[in-house]
């Protein structure tokens, strides 16, 4: 880094409030700009409110649950260039042995993934997991109705089972629950996670794997709630139909977690509270995990009322919470129940009609903007780390996803970077905060803070998250901690960029995280966030 470039202040544009100095910056601040800001700097000497300000408390005792890594899971799907020609390009010169691309899998091992799902979405209410094994020349080529290709079954369990050891990830299969029968489901399972001698495991063993994965994790369908699924039912039909297979899976191994198929429906006309009440009648002491889907966007270009889209994520958690400990109460033992939020992401421009159908599809291209949503989307999972114990975005590569592939490279879309900061370095324990911040008033919500923060603790190491909502002015903060102290300096990472549309390509990167040090002092940490930014402040208490 030039060394200009580390002497200069904690933020790109004008002015540090903290120290009530005025800086230039060389690239973006037009002489009459600065003209104008030196003319506002008499203001801030004398005390004057020049910048949002907010202060934060931290209380190291004041434990909200312990983050599950499992936050961090993606997806894929057979869906567009999300497998076929994202991770898995046999043809391609640079893929290996088996197919999978190198510098997909490289990039995807840096998000730390650590679940991926699979088969689908909405691919898996008509996926037969028979057609995906043995010899692939073998395999039977079917019409792909979800998403309106042919589906060449070239990559199946072997394949993504494979997949997922060299990721280091843990599998999530999701199952058949639309066009597929209770035994469809069992024997998968027992296909994947029997030791015994039985057809199945032997049908295993002659594809080429001797020992069982052990897939943990088991998705009862996908969307069923959806008029747009194959296989729809009403909330009744599937509480009983997913009932059956729930209990045909767990005898067949009593170890694996079910994930039942919450909400994804929050259109007009739908109720979404009553499908997730009824579903838990039939499934509450069987399903491990409620899964619940959201995705948003920014059609009407109203930039505030976007970036406030996570607290539509944090009322829908919250009143899911209540449904579940509705649906546990009086039951016996002590069963929990926790949420999954196994889709979700920002998706609105390559949505609808003719757009979901074909094999280029769904390849949204990514800006500033929508990184920050993603950030105030993770920062809510953490600060609901008690009952949010899955979330996998969607999806991994090319489709709606944070890598972004050609025949013969890879860019890192722009909400590549906070879930990267996230993944690495958010986990232990989720501490509850008491926040300060000046409020905006959206189209969708009254108070709106500026200040978007989450906190986790692991082994004395302390790691704030921050999004300053505001689009033009900074926000000067003061963390004030509790119990402990501060030790050391702070190791910042900034994800920002020259404009909220600004995106990434093969090309250009102007979307990155900017890493630099900053001072704490005993009891108080003091920062100024740039406008339109997401900030990782990472720190050492004694």
């Amino acid at each position: 880094m030039h060394k200009a470039a580390q002497r200069a202040p904690p933020y790109a544009t004008a002015i540090d409030f903290n120290r009530a100095v005025v800086y230039r910056h060389n690239l973006r601040l037009s002489r009459r700009k600065f003209a104008l800001t030196l003319a506002g700097a008499p203001y801030i000497l004398r005390g004057q409110p020049a910048a949002l300000r907010a202060r934060i408390k931290i209380d190291t005792e004041r434990v909200i649950g312990e983050i599950d890594p499992l936050l961090y899971g993606n997806f894929i799907e057979h869906l567009g260039r999300c497998i076929d020609g994202g991770i898995f390009e046999e043809k391609s010169p640079l893929s290996d042995a088996n197919g999978f691309r190198k510098d997909v899998l490289e990039a995807a091992r840096k998000l730390n993934v650590t679940l991926l799902r699979w088969p689908g979405g909405n691919f898996s209410s008509n996926y037969h997991w028979r057609d995906g094994i043995g010899p692939r020349e073998q395999r039977p080529p079917r019409l792909e109705m979800a998403w309106g290709t042919v589906e060449s079954n070239r990559f199946g369990t072997h394949e993504f089972l494979n997949y997922v050891e060299m990721l280091g990830a843990q599998p999530y299969i999701c199952a058949n629950l639309g066009t597929g029968a209770w035994t469809d489901a069992q024997q998968w399972v027992e296909y994947c996670n029997s030791g015994e001698d039985t057809a199945m495991t032997r049908l295993r063993r002659q594809n080429g794997r001797r020992d069982p994965w052990k897939v943990k994790f088991w998705g009862l369908g996908n969307e069923m709630d959806g008029p747009w699924q194959m296989g729809h039912r009403s909330a009744e039909d599937y509480g009983k139909f997913a009932l059956e297979a729930a209990k045909l899976m767990k005898w067949t191994d009593p170890s694996v977690k079910l994930i039942a198929a919450g909400s994804s429906n929050f259109g007009p006309g739908s109720d979404w509270t009553a499908w997730n009440r009824t579903v838990l009648e039939y499934l509450r002491q069987h399903a491990d995990y409620l899964s619940l889907h959201l995705y948003v966007g920014n059609r009407g270009n109203d930039f505030g009322d976007f970036m406030a889209s996570s607290m539509e994520l944090d009322q829908r958690t919250k009143t899911a919470e209540g449904i579940i400990d509705a649906a546990l109460s009086g039951q016996p033992g002590n069963r929990k129940i926790y949420i999954a939020w196994d889709e979700w992401n920002v998706w609105y421009r390559a949505r609808g009609g003719e757009k979901e159908r074909g094999r280029r599809i769904l390849e949204e291209r990514y800006n500033l903007e929508d990184a920050l949503v993603i950030a105030t989307f993770l920062n809510s999972f953490v600060n609901h780390a008690h009952i949010v114990k899955i979330a996998n975005m969607a999806q991994l590569v090319n489709v709606i996803a944070p890598i972004f592939s050609n025949d013969k490279g890879l860019f890192l879309q722009t909400i590549y970077h906070p879930l990267a900061l996230f993944a690495n370095h958010v986990k232990g324990k989720a501490l509850q905060l008491f926040v300060d911040s000046p409020k905006y008033k959206s189209s969708r919500f009254d108070d709106v803070p500026y200040l978007d923060v989450s906190a986790a603790l692991d082994n004395g190491q302390l790691v704030l998250n921050a999004v300053n909502r505001h689009r033009d002015q900074p926000l000067a903060a003061e963390f004030e901690l509790e119990d402990k102290q501060f030790s050391g300096p702070v190791a910042v990472s900034e994800v920002t960029g020259p404009d909220i549309k600004s995106e990434n390509d093969f090309d250009q990167a102007p979307v990155k995280t900017v890493e630099r040090t900053a001072p704490a002092e005993a009891r108080r940490l003091r920062y100024t966030f740039p406008p339109h930014s997401y900030t990782m402040l990472k720190v050492k208490t004694v």
